[in-house]
């Protein structure tokens, strides 16, 4: 029972060691560049075509394609592919964007074989386009500073980047979506850190689709939507594409440019995170790595600390190490939610919410074993009323 013990100690030592280091790497990222709208840049230069994909999202495309409209950079066209919506997406983008001749709406009937519709109808609409910067964006994304698209293209031409992904700010309403969207998206920096993604000599790859703006000529070099078009997640694909091809991605922290509210209940949050992991993780021994790493270093601690207590209390082992035990835990758990408050403030998440990081766990946790559940053989995938084959992946 002494070796035991032992084990248990070490094992909750290294999760008190990981959160320590969380909290140097939150003040190392207090410092990061954080694209704003006061960023310098003129309001023209190269063509810009921007797209949207719309299928059934008559909740949110107007101020979506509102905030497209707002834009200040003058040499822009807008295009929003509807891709076979059966509500009143149509009616509504073809209201706002009457009298502005720079939108155009492209109504897509159909759902060619082999392809997912948002790829199928981005393909439409940017072969209809002339940009030279392509931009694409989610229904769900607002651009919120007329300046968005302006300072973007910029600072892209400045850096030389071929693909430029800003990270949006998260809109949370209802407990569910605060606890556990936050956390939902950071178990994705266990395989997609922006350090590693932006370092030319490592491998990963990594774009958030609300937010990507690339040069045609990359876009076409990577073989366009067409080399994609059966991913769910076409966006972590082109950008892995593109990091294959040398070729130059970058993934920053946005000011005050967007906002996307991705999930509205926790049965879309469920449904929509374990789609993504299946998509972008890619094999099961990711998603169990996943899983492994956000049981032991998140939950570990609270069941290492029931179990200090329960030895202590009934005498089992060594009453020293129980003791020690349950401290090193209770250390832990305290490190841990210091640290997430001070993540949650740094994304603009509610920081008041700290506590409930152990039941955005289990969300995360959830969507991770849905994600296996779609990678058996003759799974299926069903979003925005059409359903796509999965698949099994080792």
């Amino acid at each position: 029972m002494t070796a035991v013990m032992i084990a248990l100690i070490v094992l909750t030592s290294l999760s008190l060691l990981v959160w320590i280091s969380r909290h140097f790497e939150i003040s190392h990222h207090c410092h990061d560049f954080l694209l704003s709208s006061d960023y310098p840049a003129p309001a023209t230069g190269p063509k810009l075509s921007a797209f949207v994909a719309a299928k059934d999202e008559e909740c949110c495309i107007d101020a979506c394609v509102r905030g497209l409209m707002s834009q200040d950079y003058q040499n822009l066209e807008i295009f929003v592919a509807n891709d076979r919506s059966s509500d009143r997406t149509a009616q509504i983008v073809e209201s706002t964007i009457a009298g502005d001749a720079r939108a155009h709406l492209i109504n897509i009937d159909h759902l060619d074989k082999g392809w997912c519709g948002k790829n199928h109808a981005m393909s439409h609409a940017i072969s209809a386009s002339a940009g030279e910067w392509i931009f694409m964006t989610d229904a769900d994304c607002r651009l919120v500073s007329p300046r968005a698209l302006s300072v973007a293209l910029e600072y892209a031409q400045k850096e030389k980047i071929d693909l430029l992904s800003v990270l949006p700010s998260l809109e949370m309403q209802g407990f569910w979506e605060n606890a556990g969207m936050p956390v939902c998206s950071a178990i994705m920096m266990i395989w997609f850190h922006p350090a590693k993604v932006n370092n030319p000599a490592k491998p990963q790859g990594y774009a958030n689709g609300a937010f990507m703006l690339m040069r045609r000529e990359a876009y076409e070099r990577i073989g366009t939507h067409e080399a994609v078009k059966s991913e769910v997640n076409e966006d972590m694909h082109m950008a892995w594409r593109m990091k294959k091809q040398g070729l130059n991605i970058r993934v920053i922290r946005n000011g005050d440019l967007c906002i996307v509210r991705m999930y509205r209940s926790l049965q879309e949050m469920l449904r929509g995170w374990s789609r993504i992991y299946y998509g972008t993780f890619g094999t099961v021994r990711r998603v169990v790595a996943s899983l492994v790493v956000l049981a032991l270093i998140s939950l570990w601690p609270y069941m290492a600390a029931l179990l200090g207590l329960a030895a202590g209390g009934l005498g089992v082992g060594p009453a020293g190490l129980a003791k020690v035990l349950l401290g090193v835990a209770l250390t832990a758990i305290v490190m841990q939610l210091s640290v997430i408050y001070r993540f949650y403030d740094m994304v603009k998440a509610r920081s008041g919410l700290f506590w409930s990081y152990p039941l955005g766990c289990g969300v995360g946790l959830a969507a991770l074993v849905m994600a296996l559940g779609k990678m058996r053989k003759g799974a299926k995938i069903a979003w925005r009323n059409t359903t796509y084959s999965a698949g099994s992946k080792v």
